[in-house]
Order: structure tokens, then C-alpha cells, then sequence
């Protein structure tokens, strides 16, 4: 399978967090992912960029909160998350970046 442009654009960033820490001792890496990105373009995408087998996507839409930005009311950005389950046998080291 041969990387595109277009994987880059699917997968924004890594998240890595206490609770993205557990997932991956589980098998699962979690991505930051653009907004209308589909499963299976999630999918392609990470296997094109890692070279690993994905067995599941599991995604999640967090709508942005509201806070105080130097006294005035904002919001945040709306972030989709994708939590990829690898099959057996497959890593991906977040930490080193691509």
C-alpha cells in the first residue's frame, strides 16, 4: 500500500494522554483526526503511514468547550478522535513521530 498526500491530511496528530497511555497497553493507539474523516479513510491511512494492520477504529466527537481567553468568553475547536486497535503483533512508537 503506497502513501498519499491525502493520509497526511487524514491524521492530524498523536494524542497522548494518561488515558491514551492505557489504550495503547491495551493494542490501541489514539490519533487527533480531521473532522470528516471516515472509518475506513482512517483505516487506510494509518496503515499506509505505519505499515501495520489495523484490526478496529473506534471514533469519538468531543465538542469544544467554553472558556475565558484574556477575560473574554471563547470556545475551543471541535476534535475528532480516533482510537485504532492494531492487530497482534503490531506497534507504533508515537513518540518518535514520523
Amino acid at each position: 500500500m503506497s502513501t498519499k498526500p491525502e493520509h497526511y491530511d487524514v491524521i492530524v496528530k498523536p494524542v497522548i494522554t494518561e488515558k491514551a497511555t492505557m489504550a495503547s497497553e491495551a493494542g490501541a493507539v489514539v490519533f487527533q483526526v480531521a473532522r470528516d474523516a471516515t472509518k475506513p479513510a482512517i483505516k487506510e491511512a494509518v496503515e499506509a503511514l505505519f505499515n501495520v494492520k489495523v484490526k478496529a477504529v473506534n471514533t469519538v466527537l468531543t465538542k469544544g468547550k467554553t472558556k475565558r481567553f484574556r477575560g473574554r468568553p471563547g470556545v475551543r475547536s471541535d476534535v475528532k478522535k480516533a482510537y485504532v486497535t492494531l492487530e497482534d503483533g503490531n506497534t507504533i512508537d508515537v513518540t518518535t513521530g514520523l
